[in-house]
């Protein structure tokens, strides 16, 4: 999971508002350019694949590597 677009979509499923959906954070990610509606769906596919996001939120895992990306975002 070395994908800099799977850290940032992990980044925002873990910084999204508790009443947000997924969908919600794609459309937020498209409409600040970070990626297409479609580039997104299959990002979150992927981490879907890798267990990284169950039921509509982030797994364990998913939440570690989440603040694995924060963590390699900071400056």
């Amino acid at each position: 999971m070395e994908d800099i677009n799977q850290k940032v979509m992990l980044l925002a499923i873990l910084k999204k508002e508790e009443d947000e959906s997924i969908n919600d954070v794609l459309l937020k990610l498209e409409n600040s350019r970070a990626f297409s509606l479609k580039d997104g769906k299959k990002i979150v596919k992927e981490l879907k694949a890798q267990n990284l996001i169950k039921d509509g939120a982030l797994s364990i895992e998913g939440i570690l590597k989440a603040k694995e990306a924060e963590n390699f975002f900071k400056v």
